[in-house]
């Protein structure tokens, strides 16, 4: 819903309508589109200055209402790494809990400077959200992205998905043409493991995309998980059977280390 309002002679009763409607969209919609729109569309007039100020004052109550998902551990990552300073051009390590829960990420790379931003169960939605706290700020000369495993088994659809690796792609490249962006696949969960042919189809889009986008490189860990009769491995998994244990964890980092290379 657009906020539209003209500095004519609109009679009382259509204002009423009018804001009422304009309350409930508030609600549904949330404040920052159509805050913005009558922004840039209605402040030169005096009029509409006041109706501004009026969907200031909504918009304000329901931002407060609102929560971004994972908002406060995003600012815990960003104060944890700022207290132990950081240099621009490093190597960034993020995405869901399979890189925040990667302990031995530091040790593995004992030649480079990585920092690990991973964070709660997200999906590559909400990376996209905290994109600048968690990589743009840093401006890493390497970005490692682990997003779309906790998106499928949320039954988002693979296209949503690459539709928003793409936007977070893009927006790196953007800020620095010369980061390299790495996608790294879906792990064969055996939790997970029901949808093997949704993870499988996930992996090779990403592969495909990889390909065919300068400065995107893609790291399989799918193959080196899995057993000799291409199942998944229980022992290399904690009691979740979701999560790497420290073996797992071994045969995972090994994947990156021709990456790390400059």
């Amino acid at each position: 819903m657009s906020c539209v309002f003209r500095n004519d002679s609109t009679d009382l009763g259509q204002f009423h309508a009018l804001f009422v409607l304009y309350g409930f969209d508030q609600f549904v919609n949330g404040f920052e589109d159509v805050f913005f729109g009558c922004m840039f569309r209605y402040m030169k007039k005096p009029f509409n200055l006041l109706l501004l100020a009026v969907c200031l004052f909504f918009g304000s109550q329901t931002s407060y209402a609102q929560t971004v998902p994972f908002e406060n551990e995003v600012k815990e990552i960003s104060a944890r790494i700022d207290s132990l300073g950081w240099q621009a051009g490093e190597t960034i390590f993020t995405g869901s809990s399979s890189v925040r829960m990667w302990k031995s990420l530091e040790s593995e790379f004992p030649d480079q400077v990585v920092y690990n931003t991973g964070f709660g169960g997200s999906k590559a939605s909400d990376l996209e959200k905290h994109l600048f706290p968690l990589v743009l700020r840093f401006e890493p000369k390497k970005v490692f992205i682990y997003e779309g495993d906790n998106d499928l088994w949320a039954d988002v659809e693979v296209s949503s998905i690459m539709e928003s690796l793409d936007n977070i792609v893009t927006r790196i490249l953007l800020a620095n043409p010369h980061t390299e962006v790495n996608l790294i696949s879906a792990k064969p969960s055996p939790s997970r493991w029901s949808k093997k042919k949704n993870y499988l189809i996930l992996n090779d889009l990403m592969r495909q995309y990889a390909q065919t986008h300068e400065g995107v490189g893609y790291v399989s860990v799918w193959e080196a998980l899995l057993d000799s009769n291409g199942s998944p491995r229980p022992e290399l998994y904690i009691e979740d059977q979701l999560h790497l244990n420290e073996a797992g964890y071994k045969l995972w980092s090994a994947q990156f280390k021709e990456f790390m290379e400059d």
